[in-house]
């Protein structure tokens, strides 16, 4: 997903790129806090999650993959040729799904170059607090859908390899600890 050129001309706070938090990591299974209200910090964390998004080309990001234990998410499912369309949210609640299952296969920018198979609802109808603190509603399908609940479960400690096999999970897992280890050892 290219960066949006045009999301810093259309914000009055300063946007920061965050570093995300690689799994495997105790930060990223934890639950997170509601938010209060939706004011100029958590503004300023829905622009900074925003700009951390971009920077590493996903398509949504949660608070706890930059170490914030708060309840928000920031998502982006415009194609790269199209106008980017931001959606940032506080303390979304699923307020439905369809009965219909869909399996695509899912990456996450806390496991990069990892991808699987999850199998999720295909639609969904969600509730949550806007910018401007203001209750919103919001109904989506498809690579929407699947984006929120990947995010939404962010928030409460789930991550996509939760969704897989034992097999399957542990073998991403130690890839990514065998990566990091390497990455600390380069770096000394």
């Amino acid at each position: 997903m290219n960066p949006a050129p045009n999301i810093r001309e259309t914000c009055n706070i300063p946007m920061a790129v965050l570093p995300i938090i690689i799994a495997p990591d105790p930060r990223l299974k934890a639950c997170c806090e509601p938010v209060e209200q939706v004011n100029g910090e958590i503004v300023k964390l829905m622009d900074d999650l925003l700009a951390s998004m971009y920077a590493a080309r996903g398509i949504g990001l949660s608070a706890p993959q930059v170490g914030v234990c708060k309840r928000v998410i920031v998502v982006d499912t415009a194609r790269r040729e199209e106008e980017p369309k931001p959606l940032a949210m506080a303390n979304p609640e699923i307020a439905w799904v369809s009965e219909e299952m869909v399996g695509l296969e899912e990456g996450c920018l806390s496991f990069p170059e990892h991808y699987a198979q999850v199998t999720r609802p295909a639609r969904v109808g969600m509730r949550y607090l806007d910018r401007g603190n203001t209750i919103r509603e919001i109904e989506a399908d498809g690579l929407l859908a699947r984006c929120l609940f990947h995010e939404m479960d962010h928030l409460d400690g789930v991550l996509f390899v939760d969704h897989l096999s034992l097999l399957r999970r542990g073998m991403i897992l130690r890839k990514l600890v065998k990566m990091k280890k390497l990455e600390e050892a380069d770096a000394v």
